[in-house]
């Protein structure tokens, strides 16, 4: 194993790597402290050899790296690969392709909901990875021996872990429907994150126009701050204290102070004029231009069929062994309650022929779920 330190040497690396059809790929980060994460780690095994980047390293220009990950006859594996993503996007505006997330596949295969790495790798090839370094300061120079190490193992474990599961899904012919994700981790549109949607990120209920539109006014506001500081969103503003603003629409400091979400003192600092201006904005937007507010899916009729659903859902994961969370969420589950024409992916492509269908059967009174010898099983009505 080598560390790269020199912009030659990753060049020479990266050259090598591109004659493989596949590499594995990890990333190590900082982002506790700032808004965009900080590389400081990059590791890449091929079947020949494994290498740990030192991206801190004085001088070191990442080019051959970012032109690595957007080569085409490369396929860059990845475990859980959002956030390794999502720092190339920010660094270069581009994202990584084509990919195979491991995490993914492992839920399409039966493996349970976002199942840890070390987990995966434990179960697949029996070894039990060093957790030793998983919460290290990467940041900090010189990298240590045992540092460098564990970087290695992380990659090179993820060569059997890919062969496995690629092995698997192309028996269950099941090769597509990690190819279907991995369409949407690639899309740009996935990165591309404007302060204006901020508030789609948020789980703060709001029943009321005037709610949503002061609660978008700050939560864009409060983004723009995070990003403009650089530090993490809640440095700024708690998610709380963002929905109570939007419930309360202070338009004078004196009523910011009544805040009880609010840190002591915070209407006082240069932030409380700012919050002031964007509830006004908030407040003065037309309505007829905002986002139609959910109404709450609470009937009992509603949350018994969710119920219903989720039995359904269930069984579904358990015969195909595949994880509920990748087939469908509970909010997917809701909106198919509510509408035979929802748009989720639960009623698109293999989770529509998987559960879609079924699930529409079940709504509709075509299909019924019984007990029979200690297990529920499903009825056709039709």
């Amino acid at each position: 194993m080598d560390l790269i330190t020199t912009t030659s040497e990753l060049a020479a690396v990266c050259s090598r790597l591109a004659r493989h059809p596949v590499i594995t790929v990890d990333t190590e980060f900082l982002r506790e402290t700032t808004y965009y994460p900080l590389l400081c780690v990059v590791q890449m095994a091929s079947p020949e050899e494994a290498v740990v980047v030192d991206t801190l390293a004085e001088g070191i220009d990442l080019k051959p790296f970012f032109d690595l990950m957007v080569d085409e006859a490369v396929l860059k594996v990845f475990h859980a690969a959002r956030q390794d993503i999502e720092i190339v996007w920010h660094r270069t505006g581009i994202v990584p392709h084509p990919i195979f997330d491991t995490q993914v596949a492992a839920m399409v295969l039966g493996y349970g909901d976002s199942i840890a790495y070390d987990q995966l790798v434990e179960r697949i090839t029996g070894h039990r990875p060093d957790k030793t370094h998983r919460f290290t300061d990467w940041s900090r120079r010189p990298l240590s021996k045992e540092q460098v190490h564990y970087a290695v193992s992380d990659v090179t474990h993820l060569r059997d872990v890919f062969a496995a599961l690629d092995a698997d899904l192309k028996k269950r012919g099941r090769s597509d429907w990690v190819s279907e994700e991995m369409e949407v981790l690639t899309s740009p549109k996935t990165y591309d994150f404007h302060p204006e949607r901020a508030w789609e990120r948020l789980k703060t209920r709001v029943r009321k126009p005037k709610e949503l539109a002061v609660l978008m006014e700050v939560a864009a506001w409060r983004e723009q701050e995070a990003q403009g500081r650089d530090v993490p969103r809640g440095r700024v503003l708690k998610d709380d204290a963002v929905g109570d603003i939007a419930t309360h629409a202070p338009t004078s400091l004196e009523r910011l102070a009544n805040l009880r979400s609010l840190p002591k003192g915070f209407d006082r600092s240069k932030w409380g004029a700012d919050i002031i201006a964007a509830v006004q904005r908030g407040l003065a937007r037309d309505p007829a231009t905002l986002p139609k507010i959910e109404k709450q899916r609470n009937s009992s009729n509603g949350a018994a069929t969710v119920e219903l659903l989720k039995v359904l859902l269930r069984m579904t994961s358990e015969r195909h062994a595949v994880a509920s969370k990748v087939i469908a969420t509970v909010d997917d589950l809701e909106q198919i309650a509510a509408d035979d024409d929802a748009d989720v992916a639960a009623l698109r492509g293999w989770r529509r022929e998987l559960f879609g269908e079924a699930a529409l059967s079940l709504k509709q009174g075509r299909l019924a779920l019984a007990v029979e010898r200690g297990r529920v099983v499903r009825v056709d009505r039709s």
